[in-house]
C-alpha cells in the first residue's frame, strides 16, 4: 500500500511514517504539511490512501478534501486529528471520506488503513457514537421511490451499522459477492456515490 501523509506537525508525520512503515505492505510515498500540498501529492501519486489532519495552516484538511474527491472520487482519505468538533464530522461525511480517527488512538491506524484500503469505512468509536444525532434533521430519503427492496434496506442498514461486505454476508447468510452487487445495484439505483453517502442518508432517514 502506498501512503501519503500530511499533517502540519512535522513530528507527528515523522512518527506515523515510522509506525506506518513498520508494516511490511506499507510504503509512505510521500508526505505534506497542509492542503495545498496534500492536493499536489495526491495528484503526484496516487497514492491508495491520503491519511490527513484536519487542522492545519494555510488550507486545512476538509478543504483539501472537497477539492480532491471533487476530482478524484475514488480517492481514499482518512482523516486524523485531534479534534472530534461536531462541524468537522459532518463535513468529512459529506464530503465522502473514508474515515476519521482521533491521534490518541495510534493503534488503530494500520487497521484502520488496510480497512480502508478494502473499501470499508472506518471510523473511531468516538465518532460513531456521534453521527446519529449529528444527523438527527429530518431529510428523509425515498427509498420506495428509488424501487429499493426490503431485503436492499436491510443490506443499507447494516452499511449504515459500519459492517463490512464480509459481515453482512454473513449476517444474511449471503455470499460476499451478491452482497457487492446488492451494493451495487443500491448505489445506482439511489444514485449515491459510495457507502458513507448511503449510510448517511439511511442515519438521516432514522434519526
Amino acid at each position: 500500500m502506498e501512503i501519503v501523509i500530511v499533517d502540519d506537525d512535522v513530528l507527528v508525520a515523522g512518527a506515523l511514517k515510522t509506525i506506518l512503515e513498520a508494516g511490511e505492505d506499507v510504503k509512505v510515498t510521500g508526505t505534506g504539511r497542509d492542503g495545498s500540498e496534500a492536493m499536489e501529492l495526491y495528484r503526484r501519486y496516487r497514492p491508495d490512501v491520503l491519511l490527513m489532519d484536519i487542522r492545519m495552516q494555510k488550507v486545512g484538511g476538509l478543504e483539501a478534501a472537497e477539492q480532491i474527491l471533487g476530482e478524484y472520487p475514488e480517492a481514499k482519505i482518512l482523516f486524523l486529528t485531534t479534534f472530534a468538533d461536531d462541524e468537522y464530522i459532518v463535513k468529512a461525511l459529506k464530503y465522502g471520506v473514508k474515515g476519521y480517527l482521533l491521534k490518541q488512538d495510534y493503534q488503530s491506524i494500520l487497521p484502520a488503513i488496510r480497512a480502508v484500503c478494502t473499501g470499508q469505512t472506518v471510523f473511531g468509536t468516538e465518532i460513531v457514537s456521534k453521527i446519529p444525532q449529528l444527523l438527527q434533521e429530518k431529510k428523509n430519503y425515498d427509498w420506495e421511490a428509488c424501487d429499493i427492496s426490503e431485503k436492499e434496506l436491510k443490506v443499507i442498514s447494516l452499511v449504515a451499522e459500519g459492517l463490512s461486505n464480509k459481515e453482512i454476508a454473513e449476517e444474511l447468510f449471503l455470499s460476499e459477492g451478491t452482497v457487492r452487487n446488492y451494493i451495487s445495484n443500491i448505489l445506482d439505483k439511489t444514485g449515491l456515490r459510495d457507502r458513507t453517502q448511503l449510510a448517511v442518508h439511511y442515519l438521516r432517514a432514522v434519526g
